[in-house]
C-alpha cells in the first residue's frame, strides 16, 4: 500500500492533518502531542510491502532507489497507527465528553510552563460575567464584617464584574478542587500587616467557595495562635482542610520585624523593634510552612511607629544617628534583612516557596469613587515593579516577588469606602428616631469578594 515518510508519526502525514485542521488549535495540539509521543525507525520509502501480517508486529519497508532495492525491518505498529487515527476521530467528535478535560489539561499546561516567563503584573482588567469567585454574604463567617461589603450596605457592586488578564499569557482559572489537591498536605502562611490578612481571608474564602464549611478545622492553637488574656483577636488564625490536610495560616506582623517588650508592665510601656530580625513566629515555624507570602508597608509611618511604642533596634541595641530617623530607610533596611535571612534558610527548607507582596496603594485623593476603570483598565509598558523597595531587595535572590500594586492602582472604586458600619447590636432607639450607621472612609482596605482574590490568583499560578 502507498504510504508517505514515516518518522514514528509520519512528519508528512502529520502535516496533512494539520493542514486540514487548519485553525483547530485544539487538535493540532493533539496531533502535536501524538508526534512527539511515538518514537520510531525512519523510513524513506515509496512502497510499504507488508508480507507478514496479521501475525507479526514488524513490517517490512521496500525501498527502491537507484535501480536498487533494500529491505529494512521497522518498529512500526500498524496497531499503533490505527489506535492514533482512532484517538484524532474520538476527540475531533464535539459530543465527546473527554475533549473538554483533555484540552483544560493541555490549556492549564501552557498556562503553567509559561509562568516562569509571564510577567502577571502587566496586563488589563476585562469584564467577567463569572465573578465574583464566592458570594459576600455565604462566606461573612470567615470575613472580617468590615470587609464583607455585601452585609454592609455598600450600594453598588459592579466593581465585582470585573478579572484581571496578564497580557501574552493566560491565568489559570480558578477552582478550588484543583487548588486543594495541590495543596494535598501542605501549609501556606501569610505573614504581614492587615493587607495580608484581607489576602488570607479572601484565599479562605475562595477555598471553600465561600459555602459553610463546618468541616474545616481550626488549628491556631498548633501555632500558638490563641487569644490572649483581654486581647480583642488572637496574633493569627490557623485552618486545616481535613479532606486534603491543607493548612491556610495568617500572623499578623505588620513591621516584618522582631517586637520584644522592653518590660514586663501589661501593656509594656516601650517594644523594642528589632530590625534586622525576622519575626519570632516566622522564625520557629518556618520548617512547617510550604508556601510563604510576606508584605509589610502601611504601618511604616512615624504615626504608627509611635502609637504603638516601638523604638527601633539594630544588632540588639537602640539606634542612634540620622539614618533611621528616615522612615523609609527603615523600612527598606527591615525588607532587606528579612529578604536575606529567609533566602539564607531555603536551602535548609527545599521544599518551601516564599513569595513578598508588593504593596497595596490606597486612594483617599479619590475615596468616594464608584465607576470602575476610571483611571484606565490597562497597565503598559516594561518599568518593573511600582514598589521599587520590594522589588530591589528580591532581586538576585530566590524569593519571588507577587508584583500586586500596579493592577491593584487602577481599582480605587473597590475600597470598602462608602459602605456602612454595621453595628454588633440593635441601633438605639432615641426619641422615636433610629440612628444611622456611619460611613465608612478607608481607601486602603478593600472589599471581600475583591481585589484581593486577584492576588491570590496571580499568587496561585506562581505556586
Amino acid at each position: 500500500m502507498e504510504i508517505l515518510h514515516f518518522h514514528g508519526f509520519s512528519d508528512c502525514l502529520k502535516n496533512k492533518w494539520l493542514e486540514l485542521l487548519g485553525g483547530n488549535n485544539d487538535l493540532r495540539f493533539v496531533i502535536k502531542m501524538l508526534s512527539s509521543s511515538v518514537r520510531q525507525t525512519t523510513y524513506l520509502g515509496s512502497r510499504l510491502a507488508v508480507d507478514n501480517l496479521p501475525g507479526s508486529r514488524l513490517v517490512n519497508a521496500e525501498l527502491h532507489t537507484g535501480g536498487k532495492t533494500y529491505i529494512q525491518r521497522g518498529s512500526v505498529s500498524l496497531a499503533l497507527v490505527i489506535l492514533i487515527l482512532l484517538m484524532i476521530t474520538l476527540v475531533a467528535s464535539e459530543e465527546n465528553p473527554l475533549r473538554a478535560s483533555l484540552f483544560d489539561v493541555q490549556r492549564q499546561f501552557s498556562a503553567s510552563s509559561s509562568s516562569s516567563v509571564c510577567n502577571y503584573a502587566k496586563g488589563k482588567w476585562v469584564a467577567d460575567k463569572k465573578r465574583p469567585l464566592y458570594s459576600g454574604y455565604e462566606c461573612k463567617h470567615w470575613l472580617s464584617s468590615m470587609w464583607a461589603c455585601r452585609v454592609m450596605d455598600r450600594p453598588d457592586f459592579s466593581f465585582e464584574g470585573y478579572r484581571w488578564q496578564p497580557r501574552g499569557c493566560n491565568m489559570p482559572q480558578f477552582d478550588r478542587f484543583t487548588f486543594l489537591t495541590r495543596m494535598q498536605n501542605k501549609t501556606i502562611a501569610f505573614i504581614g500587616d492587615s493587607l495580608g490578612r484581607q489576602q488570607f481571608q479572601s484565599l479562605m474564602c475562595m477555598a471553600i467557595g465561600g459555602e459553610d464549611s463546618p468541616e474545616v478545622q481550626n488549628v491556631g492553637w498548633e501555632y500558638g495562635l490563641v487569644k490572649p488574656k483581654g486581647a480583642p483577636r488572637p496574633d493569627g488564625w490557623a485552618y486545616r482542610f481535613p479532606t486534603t490536610n491543607t493548612t491556610i495560616l495568617y500572623y499578623w506582623s505588620a513591621s516584618l520585624s522582631d517586637l520584644v517588650p522592653t518590660n514586663n508592665t501589661d501593656p509594656p510601656r516601650l517594644t523594642a523593634m528589632h530590625l534586622d530580625r525576622p519575626p519570632a513566629f516566622m522564625r520557629t515555624y518556618l520548617h512547617r510552612f510550604d508556601v510563604l507570602v510576606l508584605n509589610t508597608g502601611h504601618h511604616w509611618n512615624k504615626s504608627k511607629i509611635e502609637g504603638n511604642h516601638w523604638v527601633m533596634h539594630v544588632k540588639g541595641t537602640r539606634v542612634k544617628g540620622e539614618f533611621f530617623k528616615d522612615i523609609g530607610h527603615a523600612k527598606a533596611f527591615t525588607i532587606r534583612s528579612v529578604v536575606k535571612w529567609l533566602d539564607a534558610q531555603l536551602p535548609l527548607h527545599p521544599r518551601l516557596k516564599a513569595f513578598f507582596r508588593t504593596i497595596s496603594p490606597r486612594h483617599f485623593r479619590n475615596c468616594n469613587n464608584t465607576v470602575p476603570l476610571s483611571r484606565g483598565s490597562e497597565m503598559r509598558g516594561d518599568y518593573g515593579s511600582m514598589d521599587k523597595t520590594v522589588e530591589s531587595a528580591v532581586t538576585g535572590t530566590r524569593i519571588k516577588i507577587l508584583d500586586i500594586t500596579a493592577l491593584s492602582e487602577l481599582r480605587d472604586e473597590a475600597h470598602i469606602s462608602g459602605s456602612k458600619l454595621i453595628p454588633r447590636k440593635p441601633k438605639k432607639v432615641v426619641s422615636n428616631v433610629t440612628s444611622t450607621a456611619p460611613t465608612v472612609n478607608d481607601c486602603l482596605h478593600w472589599c471581600l469578594p475583591g481585589i484581593p482574590d486577584t492576588w491570590n490568583e496571580l499568587f496561585i499560578a506562581q505556586i
